[in-house]
């Protein structure tokens, strides 16, 4: 039974340009990297899903005031089995803005293909992982297959910046949506050869550090406080965090917690002027073991100290903050099912890793509900010449369809 349907795919080619040529073109960014949402590109996607005939399409969407729809939206579709056990594909819609458009070789939201790629913001995040879960189903319709598990579509908004939109409000609106016993892929991390099956996330910690310092001219900067000065200090201090937090599982690369600076707002617009106040944000992944709330303790420590050495305060917020839940076991039915159709389709013998950045297994794993995170991916997200790989998308297909075909 499988063999027909690897054909089918194997000629699917067109269909994967034409499907990624419509979610690029719709730019699904959030409020907070000033977009409108998900709604252009999830009205699409409810379309197209129909046309393939898809029985069961619902929408949980979850109010959102700041974009025009004044909401963000959710898809669930199901495609019905021989069993109700469901294996569940979850995609999110949103993505990154494009950046220095000057560093993109054509149009960030107009497709390009190359060979064997396409090129695009979001056709590697999360698009293709998308289209190979739409491939799946369409190949299942088109030859009139119905498979031995059924199959469930989750593609959710708001995962960009912060998931509270997306797949959290979905689970906490219908807490039996995904039951025991499902088995549920996230196909948003991966590696070219596709020999790794992500288990385990680190938390994920972003702080903000508001400096207050003294403006003044820059001429006479023994009458200010600079707060740059404070900032930088702040930071260059912040490195002990490296040593006090210093256990490692080798589950992760890197197998450490990381604390890094990364986005700093404006100051002054003028060169001559000494600023009075910055504001930095720093990036913690940490390893299982470490919680947020002790990194926010030694933050305020080390902060305070920097400030009392310059006369000064620095307040610390927290921008965005997502515990690591418990990994999922290795054992976990999902797991053992997907490293068995790997072996089956590419002769892959898949490993088990941990990854520092958050996907949407996190809030699964955290409700108890086994996640593994897979696809074959050559990662590249949220850079300039994005790009995804025609094949990978097709031969991820494949997977999927042996694992709900091989019950």
């Amino acid at each position: 039974m499988i063999a027909p349907l690897d054909l089918f795919l194997d000629q699917q080619r067109e269909q994967v340009i034409t499907w990624q040529r419509e979610l690029t073109t719709r730019p699904a960014l959030g409020p907070e990297s000033g977009g409108e949402g998900e709604t252009a590109k999830a009205a699409w996607l409810a379309q197209e899903l129909a046309a393939m005939g898809i029985p069961h399409i619902t929408h949980i969407n979850c109010p959102d005031p700041r974009v025009p729809s004044g909401e963000r939206p959710n898809i669930v579709a199901v495609l019905p089995g021989k069993q109700k056990k469901t294996l569940w594909l979850v995609g999110h819609m949103d993505v990154v803005p494009a950046g220095d458009a000057a560093l993109w070789r054509t149009p960030p939201f107009t497709l390009h293909v190359e060979g064997d790629y396409v090129y695009g913001r979001g056709v590697e995040d999360n698009q293709q992982g998308i289209v190979s879960a739409m491939l799946a189903a369409k190949t299942l319709l088109a030859n009139k297959v119905e498979p031995e598990l059924s199959l469930g579509l989750l593609f959710v908004a708001d995962e960009e910046t912060g998931m509270r939109h997306g797949l959290p409000h979905m689970l906490a609106a219908n807490p039996g949506l995904i039951q025991p016993g499902d088995l549920v892929v996230v196909p948003d991390t991966g590696v070219a050869d596709s020999s790794k099956i992500q288990i385990a996330e680190k938390s994920c910690l972003w702080l903000k550090f508001t400096i207050h310092g003294k403006q003044c001219h820059a001429s006479v900067p023994d009458q200010g406080i600079n707060s740059l000065v404070v900032a930088s200090a702040c930071i260059l201090a912040l490195e002990e965090l490296y040593r006090r937090f210093r256990d490692k599982n080798l589950l992760f690369s890197p197998s450490w917690s990381t604390f890094v600076p990364s986005k700093k707002e404006a100051n002054v617009e003028n060169i001559n002027t000494i600023p009075g106040k910055d504001v930095f944000y720093m990036d913690c992944r940490l390893l299982p073991g470490h919680t947020p709330e002790a990194v926010l303790e030694r933050c305020r420590s080390i902060v305070d100290e920097v400030a009392k050495n310059f006369s000064t305060t620095v307040d610390i917020e927290v921008a965005h903050q997502l515990s690591g839940a418990s990994a999922t076991p290795e054992d976990a039915e999902v797991v053992t099912r997907l490293q068995h159709a790997l072996q089956a389709t590419m002769g892959k013998t898949a490993t088990l890793y941990g990854a520092g950045g958050q996907t949407l297994a996190s809030p699964l794993r955290a409700m108890g509900i086994p996640a593994a995170v897979w696809a074959t991916l050559e990662p590249n997200p949220h850079v300039p010449n994005e790009r995804s790989s025609i094949p990978h998308t097709i031969g991820d297909a494949k997977v999927f369809l042996h694992m709900l075909m091989n019950a």
